[in-house]
């Protein structure tokens, strides 16, 4: 599996941003797709991610309300919708899929062996 993340950029405080991340090698729709971020000087955290069906979503405590994470099966895409920017939501922003035989969403990094490369976003102040 090859994750290809993009659409990251630099956006004022209050502005949004959509990321996107193509996976090719098999089809996803088997997969829970989640996006985690770092930020300079900081661990990988989880940001949000969706099952299989899109039926379940979960969110950090700290983008709830702001953004929102979608897939598109037939495009073997998911996709983090960001408003209301901040510039504490400055990063790194990773997508990662793994192949689970439930409807549980991981949270933890070291669930995920499928990685895109990153893609940088800036909030200014």
């Amino acid at each position: 599996v090859q994750l290809q993340a993009s659409g990251g950029g630099l956006v004022q405080a209050g502005g949004s941003l959509r990321l996107s991340c193509a996976g090719s090698g098999r089809p996803l729709d088997m997969d829970v797709m989640s996006w985690f971020r770092q930020a300079p000087g900081k661990e990988r955290e989880f940001v949000a991610g969706v099952s299989r069906s899109a039926g379940r979503t979960v969110y950090a405590d700290s983008v709830k309300g702001r953004f929102t994470i979608s897939r598109d099966n037939a495009k073997n895409t998911v996709y983090l919708q960001m408003n209301s920017l901040k510039p504490e939501d400055t990063a790194v922003y990773y997508c990662a899929s793994v192949f689970v035989g439930s409807f549980g969403i991981p949270t933890t990094q070291t669930m995920y062996p499928y990685w895109g490369q990153g893609t940088l976003v800036t909030v200014s102040s």
